[in-house]
């Protein structure tokens, strides 16, 4: 004898298990924006990836944090990093792009 509908349990809605569950909201695409065009400030004017993630993940006494995180918060972040990128990169001779 087959079981009512009543009785029968709910089925559960499908979903991909290969789809990442993002522990965090996604930047806001101002944020995700300075990120960007710091990053790739970074790598133009550090000499490549290496250098370039290690001061922008490091922390930096002069700017009083992670130039990545100072960055992406503001205006006002992305100036005071953009400015710490070009002096070194004038100090150690690099190429200076505007």
């Amino acid at each position: 004898m087959m079981p009512d509908r009543k009785e029968m349990p709910a089925a559960r809605a499908r979903t991909n298990p290969f789809r990442r569950r993002r522990p965090f909201a996604p930047l806001p695409p101002q944020e995700a924006k300075r990120q960007g065009a710091i990053s790739a400030l970074a790598f133009q004017l550090l000499g490549g990836r290496d250098p370039a993630l290690t001061f922008l993940n490091g922390e930096s006494a002069e700017l009083r944090g992670r130039p990545i995180a100072i960055a992406t918060l503001s205006d006002t972040g992305y100036a005071l990093v953009e400015r710490e990128i070009r002096s070194r990169a004038a100090e150690t001779g690099e190429r200076h792009v505007k």
